[in-house]
């Protein structure tokens, strides 16, 4: 069953999970890191992932992705297709929450990074028996557009595990380079050890969850910290 967020409840929101396992979809998903990089560097066929980005961007059908993670959260991608444009918005959530987290959202007011990458590290591992995507190359590639520093080889090891050849780290270092509405962005701890980042469009210029009660804010910081 799909659930879209409170925001989405009237649009046409579809459950992409199963996008993931078609031709394209990589190159389509991350078309805007990718510049100056053919499909063919992810493996694919440059009319699969033409195909597959109309798919993404089909105004009739807005796909939603979820990627569960420890303590009950998950983050949810939703492609929004509007008239002239689409959009992609990234929202941390979870059971408990009145209000999601907006981690990125590439449309005009862009808002990112919102992840570094030890955070990203720290989630690429599913609960057990979640549902979603519980892949930890796919869970990396479909969240790298939110993520604000780099690690080429942990790419590099998801992009040859979804198809790509096996000499990709020139794909992967353009992946890296960040996202081009807010490019990568310094990160450092507080006073408290909370991470911040320097990005003006990041939302963690302030800490992540900062309004949050003492017990959901811990257990936040649970979840981002690798193990």
């Amino acid at each position: 069953m799909v659930t879209a967020r409170h925001s989405y409840s009237s649009s046409p929101v579809v459950d992409g999970h199963p996008l993931l396992d078609e031709p394209g979809f990589w190159p389509a998903h991350l078309v805007n890191l990718s510049v100056g990089h053919p499909p063919e560097a992810f493996g694919c066929d440059a009319g699969d992932a033409a195909a597959m980005l109309d798919r993404l961007h089909d105004p009739s059908a807005w796909p939603v992705f979820t990627v569960p993670l420890a303590g009950g959260f998950t983050i949810v991608l939703h492609y929004d297709s509007g008239e002239e444009f689409t959009t992609t918005d990234y929202f941390l959530t979870h059971p408990d929450w009145s209000q999601d987290l907006v981690l990125a959202r590439d449309d005009q007011d862009r808002v990112g990074p919102g992840l570094c990458w030890p955070e990203l590290a720290a989630l690429l591992e599913a609960p057990p028996g979640a549902a979603g995507v519980t892949d930890a190359h796919a869970r990396l590639l479909l969240l790298l557009p939110v993520l604000g520093d780099a690690a080429v080889t942990a790419v590099v090891e998801a992009l040859v595990a979804q198809g790509a050849p096996e000499a990709s780290e020139a794909l992967a270092r353009r992946l890296l380079d960040g996202h081009p509405l807010w490019g990568a962005e310094d990160w450092w701890f507080d006073d408290e050890r909370s991470r911040l980042c320097a990005g003006d469009h990041s939302p963690r210029t302030v800490p992540l969850g900062d309004h949050l009660p003492p017990h959901q804010r811990a257990a936040l910081e649970a979840c981002l910290t690798p193990r």
